[in-house]
């Protein structure tokens, strides 16, 4: 039953005539995940990795660099030398995964600062360097004197901002997935795992038609996910998922040369907003509603119970 109700929602509406491209970055390495397990971390980054590399995907991984002293510091940096040694990027996502809400201007800059020792010295034997930010939450300042000063720092310090164009929530999903793992629920794990990527072909679909409402045409999407092990166990069905909306994974290089991502920000807002609805703002548009909605209450009632950390 799952599997044709995933089937079923995950048809594109139109035929599209060409192929698009999707870039695919994933937030909070070494990882998301409520277990406490060093074991289960190691093994979601190998198999998340060995998934990219089956099917040839590029992607950017976003480093939280205060988790990794959250369990064996050096097997947790061994994670990251993973994702550089299977040809992956690596980015920036601040030392603590705080918000600039909560922190001001200074204090958000001294933490992205803080972020990039380990993340740095990985990087320089490939003869590269942190290149990519990406704000945590999607909270980019508030008010627009401190997006400013942050934005200006990025700039000055040889950064550029990972926009995000697709967000399936699968944060959402990753928590009580883990849950059902550990309680050897593996019914309830295919069902979060459907549910999953149900969802994230409604937002998929939405992506395309709102690229389409405000630019005229396919624009290069960015997918934010997050190193967990719902997203480990589910590569081969995201992977079925771009090649019924014929969407090509390329590097995050290659997506942001798009034209759209030109587009200013100027949005300074409290809350985490994707890039889409910032420029739906920016050009007076309207967004599809349909496809634009929260994830299942079923899903959400489940997070709450194993992480009510709820922002």
């Amino acid at each position: 039953m799952w599997a044709i109700a995933f089937l079923l929602v995950s048809q594109p509406v139109a035929a599209r005539s060409h192929e698009g491209r999707i870039a695919l970055t994933f937030d909070d390495l070494p990882a998301l995940t409520i277990l406490n397990d060093q074991a289960y971390v190691d093994y979601l980054n190998v198999m998340i990795l060995r998934g990219l590399k089956r099917h040839h995907f590029p992607a950017t991984g976003f480093v939280n660099e205060g988790k990794l002293d959250e369990l064996q510091r050096d097997r947790q940096i061994a994670n990251l030398q993973r994702w550089l040694d299977a040809g992956m990027d690596l980015g920036n996502h601040t030392f603590s995964h705080e918000s600039p809400n909560a922190l001001g201007a200074e204090g958000y800059i001294a933490d992205i600062v803080h972020g990039e020792p380990v993340t740095t010295g990985l990087l320089r034997p490939y003869g590269r360097r942190l290149r990519w930010f990406r704000h945590p939450y999607l909270e980019t300042g508030f008010p627009a004197s401190v997006k400013r000063t942050i934005d200006g720092w990025l700039s000055t310090h040889g950064y550029r901002i990972a926009p995000v164009t697709i967000d399936a929530d699968d944060w959402e999903f990753a928590e009580p997935y883990d849950d059902a793992i550990a309680r050897k629920d593996v019914a309830r794990q295919r069902r979060i795992k459907a549910e999953y990527l149900a969802y994230t072909a409604r937002r998929i679909e939405w992506s395309i038609r709102s690229g389409h409402i405000l630019f005229g045409r396919d624009i290069a999407q960015v997918m934010l996910l997050h190193c967990t092990r719902l997203n480990a166990d589910s590569v081969d069905d995201l992977a079925v998922l771009f090649r019924r909306f014929r969407l090509r994974p390329v590097s995050l290089d290659r997506a942001m040369r798009d034209p759209a991502y030109r587009t200013p920000d100027t949005i300074a807002d409290k809350d985490g907003t994707d890039w889409l609805e910032r420029w739906a703002i920016l050009k007076h548009r309207d967004l599809p509603e349909a496809g634009d909605e929260d994830p299942p209450a079923d899903i959400q009632a489940a997070y709450d119970r194993v992480d009510n950390d709820r922002r």
